[in-house]
């Protein structure tokens, strides 16, 4: 006997309803699957490729973000020409820089009284005197730096204390300016160097004790920086003709790889490039605003540090930098980049962190931190790992999503504090990353992870991943525990090459360029040639790009061995 349709299909309640609940999830993932933030074409070609290239070398590469007929942009705004205008007129809002809640307007008068005090009392000369700064990052720093470069005298800065004695030996200052506690091994220094008739001045933040004051030679002049604030204050502003884009302000001395001591010179035109091209890493929905907290790990006296610090004044956000960024101590302590250093700037009086410049190290100790907590809600972390993975797989990230509410903002929370909620951006550089930490950190933070290459001769970024590249290409690496991030492709203002490549390789192997890296570009310095660096003195070496002082156009050999990706991003290898 024949069974109807009807007998062979016998449902119940929880039949239909199992039916609907799978209905329902079916279309939810279909309907509510997370847009990617990018999308995956613009990816697809990160960097603008020049159609021939020379024997030996690869084409170069720029940034697809550098604009219309291949402009560098050389300012972050149409009116910043020089470092002083980096303070908007149009900002009246205070900001926090490290303790002190100060206006663009303030600042500039802190700027024009300092300038004028140094003048008078230290009897400095435009064009003629320089200064060395011997500050560790603070609100001193900045306004030392707008004031001498304002009247056209020449800054000296370090970027490790080592350097101290052997450019006191070849580059004797007009004036000194650092802390109070750091005088007395800076007048050890001068004791023993034993230069016979040769007076210094020193002007100290701070107040020196009675102790050393006592101790102070005849032929060292110490001036306390604010009687020199105060003198400028009380009388009627100097005001120098104002200098040029093109015009030297500073020298920075930082250690090559060998060891051996180097030196870059600075433009305003140097500085104001590296400030648009921190500026251009940030995506049009998530721009820098005053609204913003910069926390930095990066010293001022490097080139990238200093870009940091002057795109932070730009953009009108507070700012304030870890202890480890600390140059100058009296003690032997080695402060470790870890968690504790992150939290160390926000013992400072400034609002949560927004924004943080990372070195490697910071990334991966936090990411570790985070990822530690979020493991002690057992099962329900597997399950929030897994989900936040396929959500970045589909290049989605966001802090808004279920499984943050119930297992990494509290495992956030536990670790960062009150930043856990207000972090949106992590930008790492002066290191290379791991690209095994890459991803974890992307779920531990929740937010946009940029892997930048620095340089000691580059203001600013050399190369930058994408904000809201979420890409992994860790499993296609033979040894992705071993291999190192994409640092992206070069930033608007730099144009790339390799050196030394295998046009064999290239053309019949069909494989990926790898070789030395060549920049130039607005944020490019000149490096100090031998001769500049009196090599009589302390075995200084003659650099490879001291020709850029007369051709623009010249090439700066990075001594970093990069590959080129297909799709135009850049990676380090060993």
């Amino acid at each position: 006997m024949a069974l109807s349709v009807s007998n062979l299909l016998v449902t119940d309640d929880l039949t239909i309803f199992l039916g609907l609940i799978a209905g329902t999830v079916f279309l939810l993932r279909t309907f509510y699957r997370p847009q990617p933030l990018v999308h995956p074409i613009l990816l697809g070609r990160q960097s603008e490729v020049a159609r021939v290239r020379n024997p030996g070398e690869s084409a170069v590469y720029r940034n697809y973000g550098t604009g219309l007929m291949n402009r560098f942009p050389i300012r972050p705004h149409k009116d910043v020409q020089v470092l002083s205008d980096l303070l908007r007129p149009d900002q009246d809002s205070q900001r926090t820089l490290w303790n002190t809640k100060i206006s663009n307007a303030a600042l500039q008068d802190r700027v024009a009284s300092f300038g004028t005090g140094i003048l008078r009392l230290a009897g400095l000369r435009s064009q003629e005197s320089n200064v060395l700064i011997l500050l560790n990052d603070c609100i001193e720093f900045l306004i030392a730096d707008l004031a001498l470069s304002s009247h056209s005298i020449p800054s000296m800065t370090l970027t490790a204390p080592h350097l101290l004695s052997p450019i006191l030996d070849t580059h004797p200052p007009s004036a000194i300016i650092t802390q109070a506690e750091f005088l007395p091994t800076l007048l050890e220094l001068i004791y023993d160097a034993g230069e016979e008739g040769k007076h210094h001045t020193i002007i100290v933040v701070g107040e020196p004790s009675h102790s050393v004051m006592a101790s102070v030679a005849s032929k060292v002049k110490i001036l306390v920086w604010a009687d020199v604030e105060r003198e400028g204050f009380k009388v009627e502003k100097i005001m120098s003709p104002l200098p040029k884009p093109a015009d030297v302000f500073s020298v920075s001395f930082f250690s090559d790889s060998n060891g051996q001591i180097q030196g870059t010179q600075l433009t305003h035109a140097n500085v104001t490039a590296g400030v648009a091209a921190i500026h251009a890493l940030f995506p049009v929905s998530s721009m820098l605003s005053t609204l913003d907290t910069i926390i930095s790990s990066h010293s001022l006296g490097g080139t990238y540090g200093r870009a940091v610090a002057y795109t932070a004044l730009f953009e009108g956000a507070s700012f304030a930098t870890m202890t480890s960024s600390k140059l100058f101590r009296i003690d032997e302590v080695t402060v470790k980049q870890d968690v504790a250093d992150i939290l160390s700037a926000q013992l400072h009086a400034i609002p949560s962190a927004t924004i943080l410049f990372l070195k490697p190290s910071h990334l991966e100790t936090l990411v570790d931190a985070i990822l530690r907590e979020a493991k002690k809600s057992f099962l329900l972390n597997a399950f929030a790992w897994r989900h936040k993975i396929a959500d970045i797989a589909e290049g989605f990230v966001s802090k808004d999503t279920l499984w943050d509410r119930l297992v990494y903002d509290g495992a956030r929370a536990r670790v960062i504090g009150e930043g856990a909620g207000t972090v949106r951006t992590v930008i790492v550089g002066e290191g290379l990353l791991p690209a095994k930490v890459v991803m974890p950190a992307r779920v531990a933070l929740s937010c946009p992870v940029i892997n930048a290459l620095t340089h000691p001769a580059v203001v600013g970024p050399v190369l930058a991943t994408n904000a809201l590249d979420l890409q992994n290409f860790t499993k296609l690496e033979e040894s992705a525990n071993h291999s190192l991030a994409l640092v992206g492709p070069p930033t608007v203002s730099i144009e790339a090459k390799l050196l030394g490549v295998d046009d064999t390789a290239i053309e019949e192997g069909g494989e990926d360029p790898t070789g030395t890296l060549n920049v130039r570009g607005p944020p490019v310095t000149r490096l100090l040639a031998g001769d500049e660096m009196d090599t009589s003195a302390s075995g200084y070496v003659n650099v490879h790009a001291g020709e850029s002082a007369v051709d623009e156009d010249a090439w700066t050999n990075l001594g970093v061995r990069i590959k080129v990706h297909t799709n135009g991003s850049f990676r380090v290898v060993a």
